[in-house]
């Protein structure tokens, strides 16, 4: 089972409504519980080198207060915007790591495919790819930011 398949498994519990599924195969085992709190996942994957892009070195994250955690408005007039979401919770990361430069800035063009940022999962860098092609208009998180399940990250406008 490969991350994707993972990220649209936690995505698939977290919309249903299900409280507990366990996978098992012959060297795999993964359980996602959820409740009215956030999702959790255990794995138990076997040790075996696992090829990773160059990740950004764990920093101390921050919890933003209660009464900052307000979501950000786009402008009005974005009506014709697309909002890219976050696929899991974790830590938002700009670039693979504090001395490489960001994937995407704000005027940037993108197409389908193209790595838009990371968020870092219980040690997993999981690389976020665009799944629209436009040009980015606003990035809603600050670099090394918590980030929730379906949170909106970028604002895309569409080509």
């Amino acid at each position: 089972m490969d991350i994707k398949q993972i990220q649209d498994l936690i995505r698939f519990v977290s919309k249903s409504g299900v409280n507990e599924v366990s996978i098992e195969q012959e060297n795999f085992k993964i359980t996602i519980k959820t409740n009215e709190a956030p999702t959790y996942v255990s794995a138990n994957i076997p040790a075996q080198p696992v090829p990773l892009a160059a990740a950004p070195a764990p920093q101390p994250v921050t919890l933003p207060a209660a009464s900052a955690a307000v979501p950000v408005e786009p402008a009005a007039d974005s009506s014709n915007y697309i909002t890219i979401k976050s696929p899991m919770i974790g830590t938002f990361y700009r670039s693979s790591s504090p001395d490489k430069p960001l994937f995407v800035n704000v005027g940037d063009e993108i197409s389908t495919g193209t790595v838009l940022c990371i968020v870092e999962a219980m040690k997993l860098f999981n690389e976020i790819e665009s799944e629209v092609s436009g040009r980015i208009v606003k990035v809603l998180v600050d670099n090394a930011s918590p980030v929730e399940y379906d949170q909106p990250l970028f604002l895309v406008e569409p080509k």
